[in-house]
């Protein structure tokens, strides 16, 4: 375990470009599941957990860790599976997601691997709605389940996804004849989206990965006599999604000469310097962490206006 520690720290540095390192766990079966390095601060054994008097169903209780208190979720719960009974084995994986901090409770931790986002997968069709699923992916042979964590923690605390109204303020000023492109593999995290950016009466196309994204504007594009930002205002793009993630589709973007011109916000729940430095590199315009939707509104208007001069 103290490998797989070190590891996390050492690995959380890692700059690249399409490709991530996963972090695998079980939660008592044989099946593996697997989540990106960048959310992972730490793993270790479970604490004791403090139960809460009015605790939801899949909140085990808080533990005590580095001088601040975590609620731990108990994954498998959390997923519509029996609770785990004994957690004096199991571990916790502690993760900043949207801003927060939480542990997600598991019965195992296995190691990390290096994957390209082209070989992450979404889930097979007919997954249903009720799927906790954003991708998969083989490794040795055996699928590996990356779940969509934001619409596990939205289920345990459901997000605010409108912005004040004075936020909308000035938005009949807006050109509303060109789409808005989002991008983003989480169906909990494009429908947060879809619902924060429609009081501003902007045409909304909502994609599930980069890929579909790219080939959107392309075909777009296509009917462009000069940019793409005749048909399309604006691209909203998550940075983790199966086959492209965000950030190398801002690449293709910028690279190309009739999509160089639109302007790009990636907005995504991992956060810090790492990600700063990354926007910059790839030409994106803004970067906005998970989820607030005053910041996303008012960025999109600020995006706009600055392009109308």
């Amino acid at each position: 375990m103290a490998g797989i520690l070190d590891t996390v720290n050492q690995r959380t540095q890692m700059v690249g470009q399409n490709r991530l390192e996963l972090l695998m766990f079980r939660l008592g079966s044989k099946q593996r599941f697997g989540i990106n390095v960048f959310k992972v601060r730490e793993v270790l054994q479970c604490p004791p957990l403090t139960a809460l008097p009015k605790r939801k169903g899949s909140i085990r209780g808080v533990a005590h860790i580095r001088g601040q208190t975590l609620s731990v979720i108990d994954l498998r719960q959390a997923m519509g599976g029996r609770q785990t009974e004994d957690v004096s084995n199991c571990f916790v994986i502690i993760t900043e997601y949207n801003r927060s901090i939480q542990g997600f409770l598991v019965h195992s931790v296995d190691r990390i691997v290096n994957c390209n986002w082209e070989d992450i997968q979404p889930p097979p069709k007919g997954a249903g709605r009720a799927s906790y699923l954003t991708a998969v992916t083989e490794v040795d042979g055996d699928m590996v389940e990356l779940l969509d964590v934001e619409k596990i923690l939205d289920e345990i605390s459901p997000t605010n996804v409108i912005a004040s109204p004075d936020t909308y303020d000035g938005s009949e000023a807006l050109q509303k004849t060109r789409v808005l492109l989002i991008a983003d593999d989480s169906t909990v995290a494009r429908a947060q989206i879809k619902r924060s950016l429609e009081p501003l009466g902007i045409p909304l196309q909502l994609v599930k990965d980069g890929r579909e994204g790219l080939d959107f504007l392309k075909d777009m594009a296509a009917k462009c006599e000069k940019s793409i930002t005749e048909q399309v205002c604006l691209l909203i793009s998550d940075v983790e999604m199966p086959e492209m993630d965000g950030y190398t589709l801002t690449a293709e973007i910028r690279s190309d000469p009739k999509l160089k011109d639109l302007q790009v916000i990636l907005h995504t729940s991992l956060s810090g310097v790492f990600n700063q430095a990354m926007v910059q590199k790839v030409g994106a315009n803004k970067f906005i962490a998970k989820f607030n939707p005053d910041e996303l509104a008012s960025a999109v208007k600020e995006c706009l206006m600055i392009e109308a001069g």
